[in-house]
């Protein structure tokens, strides 16, 4: 007689988890008692009575969710701690028919991605988060999460976390809910066979909003930890329903879906030329070999170059284009910019290695070989860096020329006032650049290098601003400029 199976595994599972290390591949791995096992099986059987499979998207960070890739039988993506939110703006928007959840714990929602889901929520991104809470971290060994209930005790609250100290728990819920954009926040627990029903109700709305793109919507379970809280089952589900529910009320927070229209907005254009262009740029040819060199002797040890001025006036950009041209002739390079307040009109500043053999270090703060500077406060500040017989090269429009340099040589132009002339002061650095062409040519390029040092130029300056043949055409004429008013300071 053969046997009739009344209810099997949900097809939103794997038949057999092959996935999961080790022989056993037809259970779970969590631990007894573990709530992601039961909110597991409510999201597959979601998924499959929805038949949604093939459009269904599970995004799981760093923590006990990650696993959730061993047991689903749909598409899965792992992220970065706390990242699941942006990633998952990014799966909703450029395909809207895709069903996107986000699965994820309370040190990873509560904790380092708050303001990812916060912002997501804001914006009313079209997921489903699925948020586990059981008051503490799990895989790393017990610690307090940002959930931990007051005088809980945990691994680093051995008296019990105390509220002047690490504050109180956070209300992921009640957060979520006073926001204007998500259509639907509910709190349950996966404790008792009256509450797991609820859940799975809470779980089916939460796909229902995104399958009818009604936007946010946010389910957090209370869950059992009882190998990390030390509580066998009956203690479990009793913390749950006393002690976490009484801090973590259970309830809709907000159900407005049915308020809602379905989310509208600009569908992506995905030209396949178009996206291949993008995703592999045609390289502009180098015109050298692999195996050529510059013969110039100057070549032969390692190059250290500080180019700094104010933000804005295309400091990273000068320091880009060098580390290009010497990219192009076959040298390792290194780019190093510097962000931070400075770029809001203070000093910015950018260091450029390049060298035959390897780079030890991408930073140029001493034994400098060459010195840009853009504006006075760059130049003050750089000048002790540059080697004692170092090269100087200054805009003469922002910069004094400096006294006491001893055995430094100085080259200068008004790049600033000569780029303003030619329409716009963003080609101040290509005519610095041919006032370094001035400068190579004088002190050390043999013949043949000189004029490769203009051909490398314009095919950096191709390199990049690829496609825009007007800047091109306009850095090269910043170029020859530079290099007919640059000069040696005598002294």
């Amino acid at each position: 007689m053969a046997d009739k199976i009344l209810y099997g595994r949900s097809a939103g599972f794997f038949p057999t988890f092959e996935r999961r290390p080790g022989p056993i591949k037809t259970n779970m791995h969590y631990c007894p008692g573990c709530g992601h096992g039961i909110l597991h099986k409510l999201i597959a059987e979601a998924i499959q009575d929805f038949g949604i499979k093939d459009k269904t998207i599970i995004i799981a960070p760093v923590g006990c969710a990650v696993f959730s890739y061993y047991y689903f039988d749909c598409f899965g993506i792992s992220v970065p701690h706390g990242r699941a939110p942006a990633v998952g703006t990014g799966l909703a928007r450029a395909n809207q028919e895709n069903i996107v959840i986000s699965y994820q714990g309370d040190g990873d929602l509560a904790s380092i991605g708050f303001n990812q889901i916060i912002q997501a929520a804001n914006r009313g991104e079209n997921l489903a988060v699925f948020f586990v809470n059981n008051a503490i971290y799990g895989m790393t060994g017990g610690q307090m999460a940002p959930t931990t209930l007051p005088g809980q005790k945990t691994q680093t609250t051995p008296q019990g976390r105390s509220v002047s100290t690490e504050g109180y728990p956070l209300k992921v819920s009640e957060t979520v809910a006073a926001l204007d954009a998500p259509v639907y926040v509910e709190r349950v627990a996966l404790s008792t066979v009256q509450n797991i029903r609820k859940a799975r109700l809470a779980i089916r709305k939460a796909l229902t909003n995104s399958i009818e793109r009604k936007g946010f919507s946010l389910v957090e379970c209370l869950s059992g930890c009882p190998v990390n809280l030390k509580m066998h089952a009956k203690e479990m589900n009793e913390f749950l329903d006393n002690q976490m529910s009484r801090y973590f009320p259970l309830g809709v927070y907000k159900d407005i879906a049915d308020s809602r229209d379905p989310l509208q907005r600009a569908e992506g254009i995905y030209d396949p030329r178009q996206v291949k262009e993008l995703l592999y740029p045609v390289k502009v040819a180098d015109g050298v070999s692999e195996s050529f060199r510059n013969p110039s002797r100057i070549f032969e040890a390692e190059r250290r170059i500080k180019l700094a001025g104010s933000g804005g006036q295309g400091v990273l950009s000068l320091g880009y284009m060098l580390a290009t041209m010497g990219k192009l002739r076959n040298f390792n390079v290194s780019w190093l910019p510097s962000y931070g307040p400075e770029m809001r009109g203070g000093t910015a500043n950018c260091s450029v290695v390049l060298s035959r053999h390897p780079i030890g270090s991408p930073l140029v703060e001493r034994d400098c070989n060459l010195l840009i500077a853009l504006n006075q406060s760059s130049l003050d500040k750089y000048l002790p860096e540059l080697k004692r017989n170092g090269i100087l090269l200054y805009d003469e429009s922002n910069v004094r020329q400096p006294e006491n340099t001893g055995e430094q040589i100085l080259y200068t132009l008004p790049a600033s006032d000569l780029a303003t002339q030619l329409g716009d002061l963003k080609y101040a650095n290509s005519v610095l650049l041919g006032a370094v062409a001035v400068m190579m040519c004088d002190l050390f390029l043999d013949d043949d290098d000189k004029a490769d040092f203009d051909r490398v130029f314009e095919e950096a300056i191709m390199d990049c601003f690829r496609e825009k043949e007007t800047v091109v055409q306009a850095n090269i004429r910043a170029f020859y400029i530079g290099k007919e008013n640059a000069r040696r300071i005598s002294r």
